[in-house]
């Protein structure tokens, strides 16, 4: 059996858009087995990628070299006997660990020095010539093809991530739904987080009053805020603003920031109505569960990372500033989100979940 290693990236949106990558080889490489390394925190996307054979969840830390587990990883992945391994980050770091286990094809992009670790390597195209992070994944697996000299027709491409959620996590969220007596058939799931930095968060002034109408618009609406540890204040904030305008609507929110792992996260996401986010991992996530969702972008390329689902609206101002790719605004006025309004949003959501 051919068998193939991937080298996960360190982003919870690019493991997302590395899914259609692994769907393509599986379709194209016959008989070939995935495993992938990846970091506990995109290990649950790998999880829900019915492709992958098994992941090898590693405490790899971002910025470390950590170079004794590396190596040790590297002796037990030597003994599996690896045709080809997929590096998707750019670092050395990441090239290390398929170089050490001596494994023959060590396919990825040009990055940082590491010359000879990968041997079958791409130009990385410059950021202003950016092709679509699901397109530059796929570009690896026609190197691949072209590496092992095979002679079958050309690479046949899955461009839209896939994820499947496990029934023991559903039953898990569903259990929490239950104690927080909210029904499972109007949830509005908000994400107001986005782990790049401030320029990619629509203000969560704006969040708190899309709830607000979300609630008014039929009262057996509840919604669920989403996000990690450092979210949680962006879902107090908004419970915050609902409380002073109309306390009793607390009862239909619940604010889980910081409180679900990300497999259930995923699940939340799969059995809501609608999802609005920010452009983040959880965006990524709600276009591969194919969830109705209101994508907001500001200083991001929605050309370059789109919502890949026809399910998924984008709202973009394309002012003339953006896209910056910077954390915080260099201009200091934000008005690539401010701009979009809660009205604006609530709009959109009506016109995904009525096209």
């Amino acid at each position: 059996m051919h068998r193939i290693l991937i080298i996960a990236p360190n982003w919870i949106g690019d493991a997302v858009m590395s899914q259609p990558l692994l769907a393509s080889l599986l379709s194209n490489f016959h008989q070939c087995q995935i495993d992938v390394i990846a970091s506990a925190w995109v290990a649950p996307i790998y999880r829900a990628c019915k492709e992958v054979h098994e992941v090898f969840e590693v405490p790899l830390q971002h910025g470390q070299l950590q170079f004794k587990l590396r190596y040790g990883l590297a002796k037990k992945i030597k003994q599996q006997n690896y045709a080809a391994c997929i590096v998707l980050p750019n670092s050395l770091k990441s090239a290390l660990i398929p170089w050490m286990a001596e494994i023959p094809i060590r396919i990825g992009y040009l990055g940082e020095m590491r010359f000879g670790l990968i041997n079958r390597s791409i130009p990385n195209p410059s950021r202003s010539h950016r092709m679509p992070m699901v397109e530059r994944y796929l570009a690896l697996a026609d190197s691949l093809k072209n590496a092992e000299n095979t002679s079958t027709g050309p690479i046949q491409f899955i461009k839209n991530p896939s994820l499947h959620i496990s029934n023991h996590v559903t039953e898990s969220v569903l259990q929490k739904l239950k104690e927080r007596n909210l029904s499972e058939q109007a949830i509005y799931t908000l994400c107001p987080g986005a782990e790049f930095g401030p320029s990619k968060r629509w203000p969560v002034e704006n969040f708190a009053l899309l709830a607000q109408k979300i609630l008014k618009k039929n009262k057996l609406n509840s919604i669920i805020i989403l996000g990690g540890p450092s979210d949680k204040i962006f879902g107090e904030k908004i419970c915050s603003q609902i409380f002073k305008t109309n306390p009793e609507d607390l009862s239909r929110i619940y604010n889980l920031c910081g409180n679900t792992s990300l497999d259930e996260a995923m699940a939340f996401i799969n059995m809501s109505a609608s999802l609005i986010s920010n452009d983040s991992g959880l965006m990524h996530i709600g276009a591969a569960l194919q969830v109705n969702q209101v994508a907001i972008f500001g200083s991001s390329d929605p050309y370059h990372t789109p919502p890949l689902s026809n399910k998924a609206k984008v709202i973009w101002l394309n002012l003339p500033c953006s896209p910056c790719h910077k954390r915080d605004c260099p201009l200091g006025h934000l008005k690539c989100l401010w701009g979009i309004s809660p009205e604006q949003v609530f709009l959109s959501l009506n016109e995904s979940e009525n096209p």
